[in-house]
């Protein structure tokens, strides 16, 4: 049986000069992701392209394997910003508005280093990191169930914890596959397209489709800007 190899650093940086060490390792390891593919990122061309020696590099990471989980890490951390950021905004807003805030920043998430949230979505069974990507799934499920429950006279669904387990998911499996199967779906032309209706999915379901509930945005600047005869 092969042995797994280790994902956690063997020390963390507490001076200046070891953290941006670090920091130099683990942006080199993901370019070298997004450039030359995971096949490619060895110990040895991570050390190069961050200029530092490999001694150095195994001083902090045990594997190739550590290193692109730092990655992940990084990566979901910049996530988690923008997430946070913009859940403050959705939680005074009516349950149509808050959806769409919440999609617009889940696409926005996505569209964060697209190239290289693809790579690692591939490599995250082969480093060992599904629970950490489960921990994560979780907290935005608790994150939405909050935001629901504030809104709870707004809503058809009885079921906050299912209801939560459904739009996370359903908002991620939209963006995620996005990001890994239909580039063009992020681009600045299709964007807004894919807000309304995912937007439009996640509210239906929510307010049992009442009518009238979204407009879309494109629909709503159109007339705002149409001038009386």
């Amino acid at each position: 049986m092969a042995r797994r190899p280790l994902t956690d650093p063997r020390k963390h940086a507490s001076q200046e000069r070891s953290r941006a060490t670090v920091d130099a390792l683990v942006e080199a390891t993901a370019r070298i992701l997004v450039r030359e593919g995971f096949d490619k990122a060895s110990t040895n061309r991570i050390a190069e392209v961050a200029g530092v020696s490999v001694g150095s590099l195994y001083q902090y990471f045990p594997s190739k394997e550590s290193l692109v989980a730092a990655v992940m890490e990084r990566h979901n951390q910049q996530i988690m910003q923008v997430v946070r950021g913009e859940l403050a905004k959705a939680a005074t807003q009516p349950i149509e508005q808050g959806v769409r805030t919440l999609v617009a920043v889940a696409v926005k998430a996505h569209r964060i280093d697209p190239k290289l949230h693809r790579v690692l979505a591939e490599q995250i069974p082969r480093v060992g990191r599904l629970e950490k990507v489960e921990t994560f799934n979780r907290g935005n499920q608790a994150l939405f169930r909050n935001y629901l429950e504030s809104r709870r006279d707004e809503l058809s669904v009885d079921n906050l914890e299912l209801a939560s387990f459904v739009c996370v998911t359903s908002i991620e499996a939209v963006t995620h596959n996005a990001v890994l199967h239909h580039p063009k779906m992020l681009s600045d032309e299709t964007t807004e397209a894919l807000i309304d209706d995912a937007t439009r999915l996640v509210v239906g379901y929510l307010t049992g489709g009442r009518p009238g509930k979204v407009r879309p945005l494109r629909a709503a600047k159109r007339g705002s800007g149409t001038k009386s005869r």
